[in-house]
């Protein structure tokens, strides 16, 4: 992607971790929702031009999606499609990958809330060193004349019982709808996703009032280096936070006020 694609694609992505690092959604189930929104707008060519048209309002699109898909899937991925075609995509296939993307991380998240990310990041890298082993095996997977049934029921024998169900999932969609990929690109397209998803942390940041970009920049930028990790930023604002703020990664908790915990980091790093 590039471009208006890519700003797209990075505002979809920011929207997903804001959905999923809440509690109360399933993960998983929007998995499948976009999954399902990917296959019909690959499908469904002139409406994803649709969507697509930059000389259509954004609103406009976005009101389409939610007439199209309301009842259909879930309120969560409804508002992100809504999300999605507000914004300016360079060609409209692109917004079709970028639903693919964010099944596969939507999957990926629910494996890391369950504990269960890094086996998978594992079992994606090992299946992807069977398949480069067994010229047999690429070519049965990879058979334009095979059903996606009989592919499906073969994966199953291989990896059922085997591997984590995300796993099964993700190496599932693949192989039944490749989309242009090879299997060796989607697979190492899903590792990189996987090892993108574990090197994530969430700090929950609870202010008085609500932080100006540069101070979201600052402490975000603080943190990352204070723990070594890419740093996501969940926003919140409580009043009774007076005069403060309180930061939580994992089971740590910081209190004090920004400016002190920022020069606090800063000494940190220092010393």
């Amino acid at each position: 992607m590039n471009g208006a694609s890519r700003e797209a694609l990075a505002a979809a992505r920011e929207r997903l971790d804001a959905l999923t690092d809440n509690t109360s959604v399933d993960a998983g189930q929007l998995a499948d929702e976009l999954a399902a929104v990917t296959a019909l707008l690959d499908r469904e060519v002139s409406l994803r031009r649709v969507l697509t048209d930059p000389a259509q309002a954004g609103e406009a699109k976005a009101e389409l999606a939610q007439r199209l898909l309301g009842g259909q899937v879930g309120g969560e991925t409804v508002d992100l499609l809504a999300g999605m075609v507000r914004s300016r995509w360079s060609q409209s296939r692109d917004l079709v990958d970028a639903l693919e993307e964010l099944a596969d991380t939507a999957d990926l998240t629910a494996a890391q809330k369950a504990g269960t990310l890094d086996d998978v990041e594992d079992e994606l890298f090992r299946f992807g060193r069977i398949v480069s082993s067994s010229t047999e095996l690429r070519a049965a997977l990879t058979d334009r004349a095979a059903s996606k049934a009989a592919k499906s029921e073969l994966l199953r024998s291989l990896l059922g019982g085997r591997a984590k169900a995300t796993t099964e999932r993700l190496v599932t969609r693949l192989v039944t709808a490749p989309r242009g990929r090879s299997l060796e690109s989607g697979l190492e397209s899903l590792s990189k996703l996987a090892a993108e998803r574990r090197d994530r942390m969430v700090a929950v940041v609870t202010s008085a009032v609500p932080l100006s970009d540069v101070q979201k920049q600052r402490l975000g930028a603080a943190l990352a280096k204070l723990y070594g990790r890419k740093m996501h930023l969940n926003l919140d604002v409580d009043p009774e936070v007076v005069g403060g703020i309180r930061v939580q990664v994992g089971d740590e908790v910081i209190n004090g006020s920004l400016a002190d915990r920022i020069e606090d980091a800063g000494r940190r790093l220092a010393s």
